[in-house]
């Protein structure tokens, strides 16, 4: 029998945002491409991986200490709350929604920030919670190692249905009533991360701790930071 391959893990970071209309919540979602390498055709949260120039970027208002701490356990990044800046820029990148307010750069220039500093403005990564961790399975073309963030749509203070500013890398991005979910092609980690997300609207924070999913589909992989 052929032995698995191992695949580099790469740090990531993906966004939750939930919007609540007529009593009910919504979820921002998008369409990967039937030619991407990573879970092609799937609906998912925007995110992506971690960028170097991400641990350079200045905040507008920082990132709670808890959130810190937790981002921190076991992770070889530096500064580990970059990946609350990371998961900003690729929000921004894939739909042209920002999380920030009014900053001042005094010059400095950071690639892939362009916009933020040309228009002053630095991410508020204030209002975002850490509340799911997940590493891709072996096996896989590509693997991460994704923080999963949660906020809610009121906090952004942008055009919530504006995505005329977004890449090609999602297509259908839309609102989605989370009980709607489940009629679309989702991969397994995001139906799992959607039912932590209800609980936590109806009962708040998880009382274990930032669930850690580590490996394969069962709820026994499941460890808490």
């Amino acid at each position: 029998m052929d032995k698995i391959k191992s695949t580099e893990i790469k740090d990531a970071a993906t966004i939750v945002i939930v919007r609540e209309q007529s009593k009910k919540y919504k979820i921002l979602m998008g369409q990967r491409g039937k030619h991407a390498v990573f879970m092609p055709n799937k609906f998912v949260f925007p995110g992506g991986a971690y960028d170097t120039n991400d641990s350079m970027v200045p905040f507008s208002k920082p990132l709670p200490d808890k959130q810190k701490i937790l981002l921190s356990i076991d992770c070889s990044l530096t500064y580990p709350e970059s990946l609350a800046a990371t998961v900003i820029r690729e929000l921004w990148e894939e739909t042209g929604l920002k999380i920030a307010n009014s900053y001042d750069w005094k010059g400095s220039k950071i690639k892939g920030w362009e916009d933020f500093y040309v228009n002053n403005i630095a991410p508020n990564v204030s209002k975002l919670k850490f509340f799911f961790r997940a590493i891709t399975p072996l096996g896989r073309p590509r693997r991460f190692d994704a923080r999963f963030f949660i906020c809610l749509a009121k906090d952004l203070n942008c055009d919530l249905d504006d995505f005329s500013n977004a890449s090609d890398e999602l297509s259908h991005l839309q609102w989605i009533e989370i009980e709607k979910t489940k009629e679309f092609d989702l991969p397994i980690i995001t139906r799992i991360v959607l039912k932590e997300v209800q609980e936590l609207i109806l009962n708040g924070t998880n009382k274990k701790g930032v669930p850690f999913y580590s490996e394969g589909s069962s709820s026994n992989n499941f460890t808490y930071l």
